[in-house]
């Protein structure tokens, strides 16, 4: 078995969370190959069991790349079994982190042409020292409208690794017919 992790990342929180599910499906048996999804645009998918794809939110959005790619590679994504998980600082609340209830991933899934198996939602990372300054300064005040941390010296990981260690359980018990194997 092989899965194909993709994910498109902005500050590389989405990449670390791709990163150990791939680490937790080795350790369950199942080898991986982890691919940035705005890097890539040929896939072999006969080599794939199942796929997965994460991504992040940057100002309410997706990066344009996920829409590109889920389009262009439609037939084989609804052939495999798979898996969305998105990354995002609204999750850092509990009641912000399922597909229902995080209004980022219930849009995304509404409105995708792919439907995944398995989604997930995960609290991402704020890293005030790495960005930009205008994106310090941005990012600062909309955690100023939603209670979350001002100070821009800090980085705070928000991501609950047992909800991410869950998910790739779940992963690794996604099985399917292919018509691509």
């Amino acid at each position: 078995m092989k899965t194909l992790i993709l994910f498109s990342t902005r500050d590389g929180q989405t990449r670390e969370i791709a990163a150990f599910i791939a680490s937790e499906l080795k350790e369950q048996g199942i080898y991986t190959d982890l691919v940035n999804l705005n890097r890539t645009d040929v896939v072999d998918w006969s080599l794939y069991d199942r796929v997965v794809i994460g991504a992040s939110i940057r100002y309410g959005h997706y990066h344009p790349a996920l829409e590109r790619f889920v389009k262009k590679h439609l037939q084989a994504l609804a052939s495999l079994p798979g898996a969305f998980f998105s990354v995002n600082l609204v999750a850092r609340k509990a009641e912000k982190r399922t597909p229902q209830t995080n209004s980022y991933t219930r849009k995304f899934l509404l409105n995708s042409p792919w439907q995944p198996t398995l989604s997930a939602v995960f609290a991402g990372a704020l890293r005030y020292p790495h960005y930009r300054w205008y994106d310090r300064i941005m990012i600062q005040l909309i955690m100023k409208m939603t209670g979350g941390e001002t100070d821009t010296r800090k980085e705070v990981v928000y991501t609950d690794w047992q909800q991410v260690a869950g998910f790739a359980r779940e992963i690794a018990q996604l099985t399917g017919n292919s018509s691509l194997k």
